[in-house]
């Protein structure tokens, strides 16, 4: 078998967090499309779940060291549709905060308003 590399980069933006939701912004750049031309599907669930930890730590900036972190335990993605090119918004709302357990809904669209990806991710750990 033949060796394969494969390299990507992302940059996105997230742009606002409140208490009730994250919202981040991607451009779909050559970086994160692949063998098809499309977005990579781990690409857009690493969006929506970094997007979905926005919201949980709220204010808070991800530090090493940290005595406890919220851990995602689950997330599921429901792959939609996809695109070639243009620009993307996640927007990640609460399902539940009950003590330690918290599930957020994160949605990613393109700018047409399609849903690509619907993500749930549910979190034990700090609040």
């Amino acid at each position: 078998m033949a060796e394969r590399i494969f390299r990507g980069q992302m940059e996105f933006d997230i742009v606002g967090v409140n208490e009730h939701e994250a919202v981040g912004e991607m451009e779909v750049t050559e970086a994160i499309l692949n063998g098809f031309g499309t977005i990579q599907a781990g690409a857009l669930v690493w969006f929506a779940d970094v997007v979905a930890m926005s919201l949980v730590l709220g204010d808070e900036q991800p530090q090493e060291g940290r005595d406890n972190f919220p851990v995602a335990v689950t997330l599921n993605a429901q792959l939609l549709g996809s695109c070639r090119d243009g620009h993307l918004v996640a927007r990640a709302r609460w399902m539940m905060q009950e003590g330690d357990v918290l599930a957020v809904r994160t949605k990613v669209r393109d700018a047409e308003g399609r849903v690509l990806l619907d993500l749930t991710s549910t979190l034990v750990g700090a609040h």
